[in-house]
């Protein structure tokens, strides 16, 4: 939206600007320079060059949120100051009425985002020296190690840590299609109604296997982590737990889907290894919940689909007057600028457990100049104003999104029987 489109006087602030500085468009930007599609919102104002960022990717759902930017929120930012960060993230939240869903969170933290870069850049400042300033001085990552057999994955994960990477979450396929972070094939289970269906039964008597191998051929240094991505009952979870025990895993990750968040608390109490959860939550009130209920020793929130740095911030604080460890979650389908959000809180936070790592192609280096890099199993941080990561649009008018790749997969995500997993 331009300034051309209009100011609606309802959304300005009920106080004086200090200066004339004023957001001037809003817009979102879809690219896919590795094939995941990324939403990022750039918000202008009216100082020449004076620019923000902000990661608002959804990736099932982009066409969504870039809707949710151009028709809704974008009409209500111009002509405020992008300095009233907390008042125009609380006004953006209540105006859908009904809140708290995936798109309108991914939407608003876009803005969120974009406007904490502007911060930065007007301050001079990276965003993590406006948290408070850095804590340590860089910030260790995880990365993934997977294969189609056991010796397969862990040939990738000893890879993995001779780049220098001290924690590694360990992955190994299943029979069927449904298999989760692994390579899938077809027709595990011939008999069956679903022959390319996912077995719980097979997959608890053989991932303790996978992880007495990797103690036993890895060695005790390196730090295990896994994810059950939701597909476990709680009883199940305690099971696989316990199972795991002797391996010490540094955390066993989203054991049951989030409709039973509320037996989170059983379960952590009953698992002997911690209990990493959260990244499909889209509330911060369920999020603190999560963390004052005692359901989780790492809370793994996607920053987008909460809103954005602002309620970030509060729920780190949250984390660490309780002992919680942050983990944030940050796969392909979190954008460089994303990832930057991320660090900043990393940096800034004594709450900080482990950061996920994802090493970007060339292609979104192009797309996203200042992407940050893993070194020796850790993010270093940029010294830059703001985030530090930028977006080159010609770049990223070359790597135009797809649709449906990962329903496609979900929807082949069934038991044996037939019956739908979560995927």
């Amino acid at each position: 939206m331009s300034p051309g489109d209009g100011v609606m006087p309802e959304t300005q602030a009920p106080w004086p600007a200090r200066d004339k500085l004023r957001i001037t468009a809003v817009r979102p930007i879809v690219t896919a320079p590795e094939g995941v599609p990324l939403v990022v919102v750039r918000v202008d104002t009216s100082e020449p060059g004076l620019y923000g960022l902000g990661c608002a990717t959804f990736t099932q759902r982009f066409e969504a949120v870039r809707a949710a930017v151009e028709h809704h929120l974008a009409p209500m930012l111009i002509g405020r100051h992008p300095a009233d960060i907390g008042d125009i993230f609380r006004m953006l939240h209540f105006s859908s009425y009904w809140r708290d869903g995936p798109v309108g969170n991914n939407a608003i933290s876009g803005v969120d985002l974009a406007l904490w870069d502007i911060a930065g850049k007007r301050a001079g400042m990276p965003v993590y020296d406006l948290l408070g300033g850095r804590v340590r001085a860089a910030v260790p990552v995880y990365l993934h190690a997977t294969g189609a057999t056991v010796a397969g994955t862990l040939e990738h994960a000893r890879m993995i840590m001779d780049s220098g990477v001290r924690h590694v979450r360990l992955q190994t396929a299943q029979p069927g299609l449904g298999t989760y972070g692994a390579p899938r094939t077809g027709g595990g289970y011939p008999d069956a109604p679903y022959p390319d269906g996912w077995d719980v039964q097979h997959y608890l008597r053989t991932t303790p296997e996978l992880f007495r191998r990797a103690r036993e051929e890895l060695g005790e240094e390196v730090e295990l982590l896994h994810d059950v991505h939701s597909r476990l009952t709680p009883k199940q979870a305690v099971v696989l737990a316990r199972a795991l025990e002797p391996y010490r895993l540094f955390f066993l990750e989203d054991v049951v889907a989030p409709e039973h968040y509320d037996r989170l608390p059983e379960v952590r109490a009953a698992s002997p290894v911690p209990i990493a959860a959260g990244e499909l939550l889209t509330s911060v009130p369920e999020a603190a919940r999560l963390v004052m209920n005692g359901g989780v020793d790492l809370l793994r929130l996607h920053l987008s689909a909460i809103g954005g740095l602002t309620p970030a911030v509060k729920i780190t604080a949250l984390c660490e007057l309780t002992g919680v460890r942050t983990a944030w979650h940050a796969p392909a389908d979190v954008s460089p600028v994303g990832l930057a959000a991320n660090l900043a809180l990393d940096l800034a936070s004594p709450a900080f457990g482990i950061q996920e790592g994802h090493e970007y192609p060339d292609a979104v280096h192009e797309v996203f100049p200042g992407t940050p890099v893993i070194r020796e199993g850790h993010l270093h941080p940029s010294g830059e104003p703001g985030w530090g990561v930028d977006l080159d649009e010609a770049a990223a008018a070359k790597h135009p999104p797809s649709t449906h790749a990962h329903e496609r997969w979900a929807a082949r995500v069934r038991r044996p029987d037939g019956g739908l997993e979560p995927p």
